[in-house]
């Protein structure tokens, strides 16, 4: 996940009308092209300057949780609020000068579209909307489960869950962590989804959901019907994948755990939100092909690697392909593992404090295999931050957000034996043959495939809440609706609407759009496949690694210095040669496998 650097910020010693009186003043009458490039020179000068106290203040937030901190977090992000809805509305009206520049007309889009959750412009209504925010991210990052009727907090209970398949324990850990986290939150989610929504509709939007699908540079209908397009292009692989999954949960639970037909159980998938199986691979591994030989969290343990190590290693992937090191300031203030001593927010983040040179990870890692991943994807995200670091201050971003998540993911795909061998993980002798590809591509498919349905509808119960389409009272029913709908699966015990499921989910209560999350699984397949076709590779795709090859790092970091600087349309035909955001490469990737699904699930029920 992004921190994102692009924090339209302020200075937390100073009170919101001081913050306000700096901002460039609104234009009187109608605006000239030369006032709208004044307007934004002066905002984009003055939200650099402010951006690093707001960035720090929340830095510290999530790694040191306490009221404290929880305060100043909540005045800093309210004040940012405020001056960011200030500076939006003032955008809106320069941009019905005539006679704009392209860039200029860019910039003023930004700048009314880059507030995820925007305030009324009233006096409060700021500083109210960050308290709820701030409150609902700490309950989460506090927030603990149970296990044999002992606390146990959301980092470890992911881990049980990976691990455990004893149904009852499944169970009670999924039952406590959505009943004491999400649950107490449900209040504080339905008045922010009021007061939110009162600031974009003062941003000229029809509501909050409208305005996050307005940010693609298109409008918000063309958005959600190309989101829709993409699903479609990858349901059929999602099906078959499902069918195959639910008759190894049968087989291994019994008809009174996990039925032949309808959805599957929640919580026997391996992860707390169902949204990546690849923790129960060894129940669906195929027979006599299942074994890869290898698991990377065992080879990493028997390296000797720790969690600073594994970053290290990480890094070294990068800088073959011709990235520069990281700063020694990354070493020494990111936090790598969690602190024994104090609550932090777990959930792996990256982080440009600065907007230049402070780029930082915060993870509470643990030496497996899954986290070897996520840090490359993090990574992903620090050097895509310093690829655009010369951009003015509004085009410090990715593309589109689904570019930022899918750089490291890109990367990550390279995590094959042959990149396992080169770093001295895996000995030559060890390497899954052929005759493995099945068991490799269905361990890939039981995080990526499986998780296509959850990365869409997070953002699609959230359109919907925005809208009204789902009322506060229906909250639970139409997250549960959505769920069976897209990914067929259902909760172990019926929920009702003293519930809140979602809020479980950190990126709910720290009102992070998920979307990106969606296009990143379709567009680093897009991107892997551009970068094995630029290094020559010509055997199978998913064997591919692109590691030490410095053109492939030249054109990727091409593409990444363009910052937002232009419609992602550009970036991604910069690298891909494409301009449109397709499931094929994904469906490329996983043809062999694809196949092999539809031979293992002849005469079996398909969908719920």
């Amino acid at each position: 996940m992004l921190r994102t650097s692009v924090s339209l910020a302020v200075l937390a010693s100073l009170s919101t009308a001081s913050v306000v009186a700096q901002t460039p003043a609104a234009p009187v009458g109608k605006p000239t092209a030369a006032q709208a490039d004044a307007f934004v020179a002066k905002a984009e000068e003055q939200l650099a300057a402010l951006s690093l106290p707001v960035n720090r203040i929340n830095w510290v937030q999530a790694t040191y949780i306490n009221d404290d901190t929880d305060a100043l977090a909540s005045k800093a992000n309210g004040d940012q609020t405020a001056i960011q809805v200030k500076l939006a509305n003032d955008a809106a009206r320069y941009a019905t000068a005539a006679g704009l520049s392209a860039d200029t007309r860019r910039k003023l889009d930004l700048l009314r579209n880059g507030i995820t959750l925007p305030a009324a412009d009233t006096p409060g209504a700021a500083e109210a909307l960050a308290t709820l925010t701030t409150r609902m991210s700490s309950a989460y990052g506090k927030g603990k489960g149970t296990l044999d009727g002992k606390p146990i907090n959301g980092s470890d209970i992911e881990a049980a869950m990976g691990e455990m398949r004893d149904p009852a324990k499944l169970k009670e850990m999924w039952v406590s962590w959505h009943d004491n986290v999400g649950a107490p939150m449900r209040a504080d989610y339905a008045k922010m989804t009021v007061a939110a929504n009162a600031g974009a509709k003062g941003l000229g939007y029809a509501d909050v959901g409208a305005m996050w699908r307005a940010g693609y540079d298109m409008s918000p209908d063309a958005f959600a019907a190309e989101t829709d397009r993409i699903w479609k292009e990858v349901e059929p692989l999602y099906l078959a994948l499902h069918t195959y999954v639910r008759w190894k949960l049968n087989a291994k639970y019994g008809d009174a755990v996990q039925p032949k037909t309808g959805p599957i159980r929640s919580d026997l998938l391996g992860n707390m939100w169902a949204q990546e199986w690849g923790n129960i691979y060894d129940i669906v591994a195929p027979a006599g092909a299942g074994d890869l030989g290898f698991d990377t969290g065992d080879l990493l343990k028997a390296k000797n690697y720790d969690a600073v190590r594994m970053v290290k290693q990480g890094e070294a992937f990068y800088s073959s392909l011709g990235f520069q090191p990281l700063p020694e300031t990354f070493w020494q203030r990111s936090q790598i593992v969690k602190p024994a001593d104090r609550d932090v927010i777990c959930h792996a983040s990256a982080w440009d404090v600065d907007n230049a040179d402070d780029i930082r990870i915060k993870m509470c890692t643990k030496v497996n295999g899954d986290d070897f991943v996520t840090i490359h994807h993090e990574l992903g995200h620090n050097y895509y931050q310093r690829a655009y670091k010369q951009q003015p201050f509004l085009y410090k971003n990715g593309a589109n957000d689904g570019f930022h998540e899918a750089i490291g993911d890109t990367v990550a795909l390279s995590i094959t034996p042959d990149y396992l061998v080169k770093i001295g993980l895996l000995d030559q002798a060890k390497v899954p043959g052929a005759d493995k590809d099945i068991g490799l591509l269905l361990r890939q498919a039981m995080d990526k495939v499986a998780f296509l349905p959850f990365g869409l509808l997070i953002d699609k119960w959230r359109w919907q809440v925005f809208s009204g389409q789902i009322p506060a009272g229906q909250y639970q029913a139409g997250w549960d609706k959505l769920r069976l709908q897209y990914q067929g699966v259902a909760p172990p015990v019926a929920r009702d609407e003293t519930q809140f499921d979602p809020g479980a989910k950190y990126h709910v209560p720290a009102g992070v759009p998920y979307t990106r999350y969606f296009l990143a699984r379709v567009l680093q397949f897009q991107f892997y496949q551009a970068a094995c076709k630029q290094s020559g590779w010509t055997g199978p795709l998913h064997r591919c690694s692109f590691y030490g090859n410095k053109e492939v790092g030249q054109r990727l970091n091409a593409m990444l210095a363009m910052g937002q600087s232009k419609p992602w349309p550009d970036a991604l035909q910069a690298f891909t040669g494409t301009r449109e955001m397709s499931g094929k490469a994904l469906i490329a990737y996983f043809a062999p496998l694809k196949t092999w699904l539809d031979q293992q699930n002849k005469g079996k029920p398909t969908g719920w």
